[in-house]
Formats: C-alpha cells, structure tokens, sequence
C-alpha cells in the first residue's frame, strides 16, 4: 500500500509537525508533492503565530505549492498530513484539485476524509480525491499525545 516515496514524504510532514510542537503549535505538519516527485509546498500549523484559526498545515502548504507552481490548481499533485483534514482543509483540497491525500492518523472529533464526514470524496462535488491513511500513525499520534500532555 506504501513504497519508499511514501515514507520519506510522510517522514517529510514529521518534520514540520515536530516543528510545529517545537513553536508550541498543534503539531500537525503537511507536504505538497508535485507529479514529477518534487516537494513544492510544505505547512505546519501555525495559528497562534499568525493570530489566524486558517493557519492549519495543509492551508499552508497549499498556499506554498499554489505560488511555487504558480497555479492555484495543483493537478497531479499529493498532500501528506500528519492528521486527518478538518472540514475547511479538506474543502480546500478539493478547491486546489489535489489529487490523493496520504494521512498519518484519523482525528475522530474533526476529520473530513472519513472520521466524521467525507468531504474529499462526495460525489456532489465537482473533484474527489483519493485516500490513503495509517503511514506513520504511531509516530504521528505521539506526538500529538506528547504535545496535549504537555498542556495538561
């Protein structure tokens, strides 16, 4: 189900989230992969140092790879996320016209790529998106189990 590219990419995503942890950030970071193999958009949450509840990982790297590409369609292109898509990222996604999304672990109380709702895949819009998760879950989970800890 997952090859070498994959882990390194997700491996890619790890980064930012642990970078995010490091900012005092939700930990959650993304990569956007274009066809050919290159990353052209990376995010991490970013939130509280934007005073912005948009600055989500995946908005991030979307924007990144939107101006890298100079597209605001990213054809072809992968996102890796460290957790699952809430409803406005995932909505984005199919904005962007991304093509799959890979992530680490499910977000039972927000996810919008299966856990509470589908949004990537509804037929009544006018992209789907394909799915992929469980790369990397434990990594993924501690560090966001480390991080909430932390805050207790």
């Amino acid at each position: 189900m997952f090859d070498k590219k994959d882990y390194f990419y997700m491996k890619e995503a790890l980064k930012e989230a642990e970078l995010a942890f490091k900012e005092d950030e939700v930990p959650v970071g993304a990569v956007v992969v274009s066809s050919c193999g290159k990353i052209v958009g990376r995010g991490r949450n970013q939130i509280l140092k934007f005073c912005d509840p948009t600055a989500h990982a995946e908005i991030l790297a979307i924007k990144e790879a939107c101006k890298n590409l100079e597209n605001y369609r990213l054809i072809g292109c992968k996102m890796y996320v460290t957790l699952e898509p809430c409803p406005m990222c995932a909505y984005a996604l199919v904005l962007a016209r991304i093509e799959e999304v890979i992530f680490a672990t499910r977000d039972e109380k927000t996810g919008a790529c299966g856990s509470i709702y589908n949004i990537v895949e509804d037929k009544k819009l006018n992209h789907q998106i394909k799915i992929r998760e469980g790369l990397l879950k434990e990594k993924a989970q501690k560090l966001l189990k480390d991080f909430f800890k932390s805050k207790r």
